[in-house]
């Protein structure tokens, strides 16, 4: 068929803000956010911002269409019953327009003195509670990370079958998106290689339990920063880039992006963490080409080329978290992401 009757590739948008924004201001950011035609809002579960759910009843109130979730909660810190009440009772107050996204969790588990053990059989213990209980069901549940004793949700869910995501850029996590998860959120996978490499395992997963990969939302969450000079942007971005890292090295080295071994043993120390000056050091080590491939930081044209790359090696919803830089706020990245580099990047796969 001609080039202008080709379907174009299905892919989605999202956004990822932290709970640093006063509530005013996040209920004012919601609504653009939403007027800017992303599909997807996502708020981090991390502690201590401000608290996820109440913030995502703010923004469910302050718009119509987008989606709304947390990007992402843990089995750890809340029991997942009291998952599955928070984001029913979400659901209901925003019309069906929540989703879910669970992870093993970064922050918090020091200072509450929890635990962080077998995060994957903790993540699929906490989603078949959730999902029993998302159903209506009374649920008498004894898992080895998990327990509910003859329990139930005292209202009737809105959808029983309110979708699911699983944040994790380990095998085990990665697998298991694959077997259950409605999506796989991925982060810091920004090339080809990183996303051959995680749509592999994921798609490993889903062989194990009969699925097609293609009915499950392949999620890239990315820093990224826009400028009109490729640099600025760069700069922009890089300390959001190297905390992700800290976090995901493994994910790095075993995907294929070059993290010198220096590297490595700085962000060992570092561990996770929102200190400033700390990010700051780390991130004067980490080389360019690394923060290239691991966030979207450059110019529209730069950005688009690499989205493109992505949606054509099987992403279906890029998600982006904003950095500002000296002459830029967030929101200048974040409206020039959905008015610009989308469109550019929906014409190319046209």
């Amino acid at each position: 068929m001609p080039d202008e009757e080709k379907p174009m590739n299905p892919v989605t948008t999202g956004v990822l803000l932290l709970g640093e924004l006063p509530a005013k201001e996040l209920a004012s950011l919601a609504h653009r956010i939403e007027e800017w035609g992303y599909d997807y809002l996502w708020l981090a579960d991390e502690r201590f911002f401000r608290e996820v759910y109440s913030s995502l009843t703010l923004c469910a109130l302050n718009t119509s269409r987008i989606k709304l979730g947390p990007c992402v909660t843990d089995p750890y810190s809340r029991h997942p019953a009291l998952t599955a009440q928070a984001i029913g009772t979400l659901d209901e107050i925003s019309g069906g327009r929540s989703v879910l996204g669970i992870g093993a969790g970064i922050s918090g588990f020091t200072e509450l003195g929890i635990a962080r053990s077998r995060p994957a059989l903790a993540i699929r213990e906490a989603v078949t509670l959730i999902r029993a209980l998302m159903r209506g069901e009374e649920v008498d549940f004894q898992g080895r990370t998990v327990e509910f004793k003859g329990g139930a949700l005292n209202f009737p869910p809105l959808r029983p079958d309110l979708p699911i995501y699983i944040a994790s850029n380990s095998p085990l996590g990665l697998k298991l998106a694959g077997e259950l998860a409605d999506g796989a959120i991925i982060s810091s996978c920004a090339t080809r290689t990183t996303v051959d490499y995680s749509l592999g395992i994921i798609s490993e997963g889903a062989s194990r339990t009969g699925r097609d990969i293609a009915a499950i939302d392949r999620v890239a969450r990315l820093n990224c920063c826009i400028a009109a000079d490729s640099q600025e942007a760069l700069q922009g971005v890089r300390m959001s880039a190297v905390r992700s890292l800290s976090t995901y090295t493994r994910f790095a080295i075993a995907a294929g992006l070059e993290v010198t071994p220096d590297l490595i043993d700085a962000v060992a120390q570092l561990g996770y963490t929102h200190d400033t000056q700390k990010l700051e050091s780390l991130a004067k080590q980490a080389p360019d080409d690394l923060i290239r491939d691991a966030t979207l930081a450059g110019t529209v044209e730069e950005v688009s080329a690499k989205v493109v790359s992505m949606i054509e090696s099987g992403i279906t919803q890029v998600t982006i978290r904003a950095s500002a830089t000296p002459h830029q706020g967030i929101a200048t990245t974040l409206e020039t992401f959905a008015t610009q580099v989308m469109p550019q990047v929906r014409e190319q796969l046209r």
